[in-house]
């Protein structure tokens, strides 16, 4: 009898349950419904369980489709899943003002308490005047495409227990997790252009960065799959594509489209870390679709479609915003990667070398990692175009290149030098070690200098990087150091450097 009164117990708890959950569910349009003002139906009758990312080319599941589900709970003994990190070239180890909270140079993703993903659910074709009316709802995730003065399209977007979203955007609003700036030129002396620049654009310019520029959805479940999605949810839960923007309904009767300046990404050709290799830069529309480029950033007619390319984040994927570029890593290739504590046991036994100017004889040392903007007496300089390594000196400029200032000095940037050990001429630059390990591709020895700009890393490194063409402006590409954002320059871009050793 008792084992009877706990099954009616049981039952009747599971019918309350019931009850509630069916009173919370959001109240949703009838799927295919046509509001006032539209005479007919802009595409077929779309169906209540739409595919996430309306994306055909995907060759992985689609979102959502795990069947693991999550408490949203993690266990007192175990480590937060990390899905990866993203890396703002430019920036070597942390912004100019300090990394202060969201606004950062690097950012890793973690799982979730609670599963905050969402995916396409219900289709709406609408009369324009009432979009505002539809999109009143702030708790309700959607995206807007209007498509005449008449008529738009709204697709309703539903939580997904399965996934994560992460939103990167200039917006400082609580819904942006990763805040974005565009990335400036060096002022420190240490080069020239910033890989974010179109062409003379400074901190005074006009940002290109959109407030909601891009977003990332994390599978919840192993392998924890991370793909890319162009535009980001604004404070009312809502991505809007106004009458100018590229969009266009797909060949299942679904919609898509592009961002004003786009959302632009290269996936490796092969291993990031074993054979890095550029891949073709693509664009991502805002349903995860892959496209050729289009002619220039923001002109209204898409590139082609690219069937067999997806939006899956790869280690070494490059993301660019138009003003920014984010690097992402996996944390499987973050370990072939130096942490802060090995980078600087590698400063230390390169200056316990005691690597020593041949011409002054004086000892030379690359200063601490903290150190990055003032030059040390003691620091090393290079002849970007021979790679040998001296101290400072004032003299060895080209008089028809550009004499010295006032005192016998000039800026590193100013003129050209000759180099006394070969007679080679160029710039003559300081050197620094490279602070952000996410951007190495081993944990090699720093032997070698990216030119101009003379940042320090390995050699597998500055060949890597040094293959790999950046974008710049509407529509130019050009290899950078990806520690401070300088064009590079020279046959190869980088050189291997040559040190004197102590001569007692």
């Amino acid at each position: 009898m008792e084992l009877l009164h706990l099954s009616v117990r049981w039952l009747l708890l599971r019918a309350i349950g019931f009850l509630k959950n069916l009173g919370s569910e959001p109240q949703l349009w009838p799927v295919g419904m046509v509001l006032e003002g539209s005479s007919e139906a802009l595409c077929p009758p779309p169906s209540l369980e739409l595919r996430p990312s309306c994306n055909k080319s995907q060759p992985s599941p689609p979102l959502g489709s795990s069947s693991q589900p999550h408490d949203g709970v993690f266990p007192e003994d175990k480590e937060p899943v990390k899905y990866g990190e993203l890396i703002v070239l430019g920036h070597n180890g942390s912004l100019a003002n300090g990394d202060k909270g969201r606004r950062r140079s690097r950012l890793a993703l973690y799982k979730r308490p609670k599963a905050n993903g969402v995916k396409p659910d219900v289709i709406h074709n609408v009369s324009t005047p009432l979009v505002s009316k539809a999109l009143s709802n702030k708790s309700q995730h959607s995206i807007s495409y209007t498509l005449s003065r008449s008529h738009s399209v709204i697709v309703e977007y539903t939580h997904d227990t399965n996934t994560d979203m992460f939103q990167i955007g200039r917006s400082t609003e609580s819904m942006i997790d990763f805040v974005v700036t565009d990335t400036a030129g060096s002022s420190s002396g240490q080069g020239g252009g910033a890989a974010g620049e179109g062409g003379g654009g400074g901190q005074s310019a006009q940002s290109t960065i959109s407030r909601y520029a891009c977003r990332i959805m994390c599978e919840r479940s192993a392998p924890y799959t991370a793909r890319i999605y162009a535009a980001g949810f604004d404070s009312s839960k809502n991505i809007f594509l106004g009458e100018r923007a590229a969009k266009w309904r797909t060949s299942d009767g679904l919609m898509d489209g592009l961002t004003t300046n786009g959302v632009l990404v290269m996936h490796p050709a092969g291993e990031f870390v074993s054979e890095p290799a550029p891949g073709v830069w693509r664009e991502i529309s805002v349903c995860g679709n892959v496209f050729a480029l289009r002619e220039t950033r923001s002109a209204q007619q898409r590139g082609k479609l690219v069937e067999n390319e997806s939006n899956t984040l790869q280690d070494g994927s490059l993301i660019d915003l138009c003003g920014a570029t984010l690097l992402w890593r996996t944390p499987a290739g973050l370990r072939h990667t130096p942490t802060l504590k090995q980078l600087e046991s590698l400063r230390q036994e390169l200056n316990a070398a005691r690597p020593q100017c041949p011409v002054g004889f004086n000892t030379l040392a690359f200063p601490s990692l903290a150190q990055r903007e003032i030059v040390d007496k003691k620091q090393p300089w290079v002849y970007v175009n021979c790679g040998h390594v001296h101290g400072y000196h004032n003299w060895g400029y080209r008089k028809e290149k550009g004499p010295a200032g006032p005192g016998g000095t000039a800026p590193a940037s100013t003129g050209e030098r000759e180099c006394p050990m070969c007679r080679r001429v160029g710039p003559y630059v300081p050197l620094w070690l490279g602070c952000e390990g996410g951007l190495y591709l081993d944990a090699g020895p720093p032997t070698h200098a990216f030119c101009p700009c003379g940042h320090v890393c390995s050699e597998k490194t500055v060949v890597g990087w040094s293959q790999i063409p950046l974008p710049h402006g509407t529509h130019a590409f050009h290899a950078a150091c990806p520690f401070c954002g300088t064009w590079l320059t020279g046959e190869q871009g980088h050189i291997k450097l040559i040190f004197q050793g102590p001569v007692d």
